[in-house]
Formats: C-alpha cells, sequence, structure tokens
C-alpha cells in the first residue's frame, strides 16, 4: 500500500512536509490558498499532479469558509485565488489547466441559468456544491489516472525482457508527487507486483535530492528492490548493467512531445539513445500543454542558489565568492523519447500527441 502524502475531507487538507524527509514523517495543515501557495513554492509539496491537487484543494478549503453572494462572486472568486496559487511555480503545467478547467466548469454550470441576475444566483448553491465536488474528486480521479499509467507502462515494458527489467529513473514520481500510486513508481509498483521487476536504479537528483530524500523513501516503504547512483554516474552504469529502460515523469508536455522534467533528465536521454536504451515520459494527459507547439516556450522555473550551495543549512561551498545558475527543469526533445510518453489513455511516440 503506497503511502497517503495528501489527506483530505470536507474542508480539512493536510499534506506530508517532504522537506523533512527521510528524518521525519509529519502532517501539516493547509487552511486556505496561502498555505497552499507557500506549500508548493517552498516545495513541502511537489511533483506536478500533487501540486495541482494541492492547489485544488487549498481553494476547496478557503470556500468552506466563505459566503458567497452571487455567482460573479463566485466566478471571480476562483478565478483570482486560482491565478495566485500559478504564481507559486511556473513550469508545472497542471495547475494551469486545473485553472482553465474550473473557469469552463463554471460557465457550463451556468450556462443554463436565465439571463436574469436574480434567478441566476438561486441555482448558486447547486454550482458551489457542483464546484467542491469537481475539485474533492482531484483525489480519486489522480489515482484512477494513475492506476491506468501504471497499467498501459506496465504491459508495455514487461515485454522488454523475457524474464524481469532492470528500470533507471530520475527524480521522484510515486506518491509523494501525486495523489497516490505514482506515475513512472506506480509503474513499478505494478511490474514488481507481476514479478517482472529486477531492479529500480534511481539518481540522487541534485540539487533537491528527490532521488536520495523521496524515491528512496517510496522504494523502500514499498519494497521494492532499488539502487540509488549519484547524477554523474549515469554513463558508467548504463555501459556496465542491463538497463531495459529509463521512465520518468514530467512537468510539462509540448503537443510535439518535447518534455520539461527535472533537471538533468535532458542528458540521461542522450545517454539513453548513446546506448540504445529505451526512453519512457509516464505522465497524466493534465501534463500536457497542447497549446505549446514545442518546447522553446516552456517557462523553465530558477530556483536559489542556496539550494545548490548548502544541505539543510550546512554550507556545502565558498559562501559568497562563487554564483550558481539553478534551473528547476530541463526539456528533453520529443525525438529522445524513444520508447513512448505514457498516459492513462495509452503509450504514444511524442509526434502522435498532436494528433490524439
Amino acid at each position: 500500500i503506497s503511502m497517503e502524502a495528501i489527506k483530505y475531507s470536507a474542508g480539512n487538507l493536510q499534506i506530508i512536509d517532504q522537506l523533512k524527509l527521510p528524518s521525519q514523517l509529519d502532517y501539516i495543515q493547509i487552511k486556505n490558498c496561502e498555505d497552499g501557495w507557500n506549500a508548493i513554492k517552498f516545495m513541502q509539496v511537489r511533483g506536478a499532479p500533487a501540486i495541482a491537487i494541492v492547489g485544488g484543494l487549498s481553494l476547496a478549503v478557503e470556500m468552506y469558509s466563505k459566503d458567497f453572494n452571487s455567482l460573479s462572486e463566485l466566478k471571480s472568486f476562483v478565478s483570482n485565488r486560482m491565478k495566485y496559487l500559478i504564481t507559486s511555480r511556473p513550469t508545472a503545467v497542471n495547475l494551469f489547466n486545473l485553472d482553465a478547467t474550473l473557469q469552463s466548469f463554471i460557465d457550463e454550470h451556468s450556462s443554463f441559468t436565465v439571463l436574469d441576475l436574480k434567478q441566476n444566483d438561486c441555482f448558486l448553491p447547486l454550482i458551489l456544491h457542483r464546484l467542491l465536488d469537481k475539485l474533492e474528486g482531484l483525489l480519486a480521479d489522480d489515482i484512477n489516472c494513475n492506476k491506468l499509467i501504471g497499467k498501459n507502462g506496465s504491459e508495455n515494458l514487461k515485454r522488454l525482457s523475457t524474464t524481469s527489467v532492470n528500470l533507471l529513473t530520475h527524480c521522484n514520481t510515486g506518491s509523494l508527487a501525486t495523489a497516490n500510486y505514482g506515475t513512472a513508481l506506480g509503474m513499478f509498483l505494478s511490474l514488481h507486483a507481476l514479478g517482472k521487476l529486477s531492479r529500480c536504479f534511481f539518481t540522487e537528483t541534485r540539487p533537491y535530492n528527490q532521488g536520495s530524500r523521496l524515491t528512496a523513501y517510496e522504494l523502500t516503504y514499498d519494497k521494492i528492490p532499488c539502487t540509488m547512483i549519484c547524477d554523474s554516474m549515469v554513463a558508467a552504469l548504463m555501459s556496465r548493467e542491463r538497463i531495459d529502460a529509463v521512465v520518468v515523469g514530467a512537468d510539462c508536455i509540448a503537443a510535439n512531445g518535447d518534455t520539461a522534467n527535472k533537471i538533468g533528465t535532458f542528458q540521461i536521454a542522450i545517454l539513453a539513445k548513446h546506448f540504445n536504451i529505451p526512453f519512457y515520459v509516464a505522465a497524466p494527459f493534465t501534463s500536457i500543454n497542447f497549446g505549446l507547439p514545442n518546447g522553446k516556450n516552456i517557462v523553465i522555473e530558477e530556483r536559489s542558489q542556496e539550494e545548490m550551495t548548502t544541505l539543510n543549512g550546512v554550507q556545502l561551498s565558498v559562501k559568497g565568492c562563487i554564483t550558481c545558475w539553478n534551473p528547476a527543469f530541463d526539456v528533453t526533445p520529443g525525438e529522445l523519447i524513444t520508447g513512448g510518453i505514457i498516459t492513462e489513455h495509452g503509450v504514444f511516440k511524442a509526434s502522435e500527441l498532436k494528433n490524439v
């Protein structure tokens, strides 16, 4: 059973504080959109699906404590709060897609009302109820989506070996990055349950150490055979060990399959191409931005240099004498995603996405 990183009941939201993992397992309360924004910005929660879920549920929590007098007030509130939440981190597209979905949802469910404003607002409690149902359904929707990704991916990957497969992943794509189960790591759970996973190799994922802190925590929690390597060891690993495939997640996928994911993904894809190892991306359709023709227009978040120069408050480099460039993501061209993009709707070549 995967860990429950996001706990929610009507108007009550708690999340695991991922900054304290693996040494402490603490839940923090999210009482409003400001709490949600801070948790996302300062990476107490991370992973594109989880960011959208926590953002949406922080909005739901705040809606429970607010009275709305009109449909226009509700729509303005949702629009303003979502536009605030999406300023937390600019690259992960799921939160942007949720904003568009909620605006369309309100428009759609108010279209049956009459033009007269007073009669229109008679439908307000119904629309508010349905909107909360939509937000509170994000957890279940994501879990179902992740299980489909796991099923589609495991069916594809188990064909790579007559026995069991060795896989490599980067960053963290499990329950901590989603509602539960995970995308790439969810696939590993499926393969492990089928007896088709020999070993999962994973990178430490500098500078924020999502691999060594979070993926290691999840893999050991789920009792999956695993080996951690430093980011600089990928080429050596591929040259010496049998790696059947690389599977990573995604924060934003453009219409042509170009994929923004954790910094370091691009170079792993280049190495996989060199060693003729299939490279897969596992992500829900909510991580695809069909409005972006390619990856050149994906906004790449740049974070503080302290994430590179310190670790848990300990100075790792000469203080004050260097400058650092710290992009959180890089963009892997679609042509390097040689295995395919694994989604809840099937596995697609990068070039096929725009026709889906």
